[in-house]
């Protein structure tokens, strides 16, 4: 199965709603006129595009409609399609692997994030497609505050084949996250993943225990975290942009995990991000299982999520 094919099935739910939306409107109204862009603009706000990314689109629109003389509706549509999918690929075409960017041994990538929000899994599914590909890695579990964080940890890394770095609840997580490092330094590692509290992002005390994980890995490795990525719930909508601020301020970071983005109706998150956010999408989850974490690669995530029903029925 091809990433495209697997992605069209895996965007399914979110593509029929955040498109299915705006082709309803297109069908009902049947012609072009400001009730129409009214809707298609509401369209985009509810699906989480956010009211400054829906300006910029709702512009491009606009005048793309004045400038060609369209009248047909089904043909605004298709604009809007073109607009949105080169919004992704301007920004994301240059955008390689995360993982052919592994130069540093062990390479460290520190994952940030509210609890709930799907961090966990996301590094169990990461550390699996490493173990995959031949590097040897070690996840740390540096969220000592709930056991059932640690413990949740070690089933994913047993099914990754991952090496766990793990200590006693409530211990000081950057004591555990200082001995991993010096652990993998010492048994030769490709890649450490590390863990880090999940509480809410407005809890100072908690932010500024962040900000001295970072402090503890430089001491070992100056560079590092070679990634800090936030994992967010592409559910959770505007909420996810004000994780990210918080956070960078006290982790500056590389890029994003949008989880369970084929679990929600608001696919115009990931346009939201990219406009309030100088940070790069790098995976996007799209399902439970083990291998359903993929890296975000905006030419085949366009072609399977903005694909027509005449072009699946072809192929098919």
């Amino acid at each position: 199965m091809s990433l495209i094919t697997k992605l069209r099935t895996k965007l399914a739910r979110t593509k029929s709603g955040f498109l299915g939306k705006i082709a309803e409107a297109v069908k009902l109204r049947g012609k072009v006129d400001d009730e129409l862009m009214e809707e298609i603009e509401e369209i985009l706000i509810r699906c989480d595009t956010g009211v400054e990314m829906t300006q910029t689109i709702m512009d491009s629109l606009t005048e793309r409609i004045r400038v060609d003389r369209i009248t047909d509706a089904g043909v605004v549509q298709t604009v809007l399609g073109e607009i949105m999918q080169n919004i992704l690929l301007k920004d994301y075409a240059e955008l390689g692997n995360l993982f052919d960017e592994i130069d540093a041994k062990p390479y460290v990538i520190a994952f940030v994030g509210v609890n709930g929000v799907g961090k966990t899994t996301s590094i169990g599914k990461m550390a699996n497609a490493l173990v995959q590909a031949g590097k040897r890695v070690m996840i740390i579990a540096g969220d000592t505050f709930r056991a059932a964080a640690i413990e949740q940890l070690a089933i994913w890394a047993e099914r990754a084949g991952a090496t766990l770095i793990r200590s006693h609840q409530n211990a000081d997580p950057a004591s555990v996250i200082y001995d991993g490092i010096a652990s993998a330094l010492a048994r030769d590692f490709d890649v450490v993943m590390i863990d880090t509290a999940g509480r809410q992002h407005t809890r100072e005390n908690l932010m500024l225990e962040l900000s001295k994980i970072d402090r503890t890995i430089k001491k070992l490795i100056p560079e590092a975290p070679h990634q800090s990525l936030l994992v967010v719930d592409a559910t959770t909508g505007q909420n996810a942009i004000s994780q990210a601020v918080n956070f960078h301020k006290v982790m500056p970071l590389t890029g994003l995990v949008l989880s369970k983005y084929d679990g929600t109706s608001k696919g115009g998150i990931i346009f939201n991000l990219k406009h309030n956010l100088d940070l790069p999408v790098r995976f996007i989850g799209v399902g439970e299982g083990i291998g359903d974490l993929e890296v975000f690669d905006a030419e085949a995530f366009v072609q399977a999520f903005f694909e027509t029903s005449e072009e699946v029925e072809e192929e098919q």
